[in-house]
């Protein structure tokens, strides 16, 4: 039996979580690809900054500070900021790209996207922030929850 061809949805979203998986992170693998006309412009992944150490422990989970909240008390740079700054620091331009992430974004991230004149954000796991969705939606992009073809 021959196997379905993903959509470029199912692709990108798949290519998503394998990029998670080079996350350093403890409490939260999340991985992201911006996507142009079919073609990947930068991927990134959650961990501590470029040359750093990991971390060993995580102070949030020490403080037991809920998700979505305190966001400075975390040495590592997000998947979305690290694509963001990926594309940069190759002067690949993002404006009118889509983001596809593992998990919704966070609002420090919402506000670099919104920057990044990102037009559209495919994501697949919700997360406890609802000021980072209203920025989105005010700023015109749109979201969208990743479904399986046959869901």
């Amino acid at each position: 039996m021959v196997e379905e061809r993903p959509s470029w949805d199912e692709y990108f979203m798949r290519l998503a979580h394998v990029i998670s998986s080079r996350s350093t992170c403890l409490r939260r693998k999340v991985g992201a690809l911006l996507v142009k006309d079919k073609r990947i412009l930068a991927t990134g992944y959650n961990g501590a900054p470029k040359g750093l150490p990991h971390c060993k422990n995580c102070l949030r989970e020490e403080l037991r500070v809920p998700s979505g909240q305190r966001h400075e008390l975390c040495r590592g740079v997000h998947a979305e900021q690290n694509a963001i700054i990926q594309a940069a620091v190759f002067g690949v331009s993002t404006k009118g790209a889509t983001l596809y992430t593992t998990t919704f974004p966070c609002i420090i991230c919402a506000k670099m996207l919104v920057n990044a004149e990102i037009e559209e954000i495919v994501y697949d796991s919700d997360y406890e922030d609802e000021e980072s969705a209203k920025i989105l939606r005010d700023a015109g992009i749109r979201i969208r929850k990743f479904k399986l073809r046959n869901q």
